[in-house]
């Protein structure tokens, strides 16, 4: 410190003695001005070197490295970040194939149960109309039946009061067989069949 303070007070003395030869010490430098000028640069490059530049180096190298680390970081945060997309990608187009597999299995499982259901619904229906078509052959034939019981008993009737005797029953017998022989009852099967039709 004492040198710096030596080295202005020959400045300022050498500024009082260009002010006295009549001009600006600026204008028209000496040649001691110029040595101690640089010689004062050149200290002061020293101190700056010694003191104030390792300081400043090392804080730009920690702003380097830490803005070198905040990039290599927003990059592995990107490629994560591709990575996950990637990722959600492929899980949606396995969700969307599993989805259009459920709906083409339950499309098939639909029309199989409607496939079921319409054969289901005319094994029934012919089963209820073979039903039905036994119930009127049996019902025609008990109706037949009666019908030629009460032919016959019409027939022992009528020829009971037309003869005005009891007949035996050889001679019921062939006056119903001649009875029934001569009334068409095949027809009255006949229209009941094409009626089930």
């Amino acid at each position: 410190m004492e040198l710096l303070g030596d080295i202005g007070v020959l400045l300022l003395a050498q500024a009082e003695q260009a002010e006295d030869e009549g001009g600006s010490f600026l204008v028209s430098p000496g040649l001691g001005l110029m040595i101690w000028t640089l010689i004062l640069f050149l200290l002061t490059m020293w101190v700056l070197a010694k003191f104030a530049f390792p300081p400043i180096q090392r804080a730009l190298e920690k702003r380097a490295n830490a803005i070198r680390e905040n990039i290599e970081a927003s990059e592995r945060q990107r490629k994560e970040a591709d990575e996950l997309l990637e990722e959600y990608r492929q899980r949606l187009r396995e969700a969307r194939e599993q989805a259009d597999d459920i709906i083409a299995r339950s499309r098939k499982a639909s029309e199989a149960a409607v496939a079921e259901a319409t054969s289901d619904g005319r094994a029934k229906r012919e089963e209820l109309v073979a039903a039905a078509r036994k119930d009127i052959e049996t019902e025609t034939r008990r109706s037949l039946e009666q019908i030629r019981r009460e032919v016959a008993d019409l027939t022992v009737l009528a020829t009971e009061k037309v003869t005005r005797k009891t007949l035996d029953e050889a001679d019921q017998r062939r006056l119903v067989d001649e009875a029934l022989s001569e009334v068409d009852f095949s027809a009255l099967a006949g229209n009941g069949a094409e009626e089930r039709r």
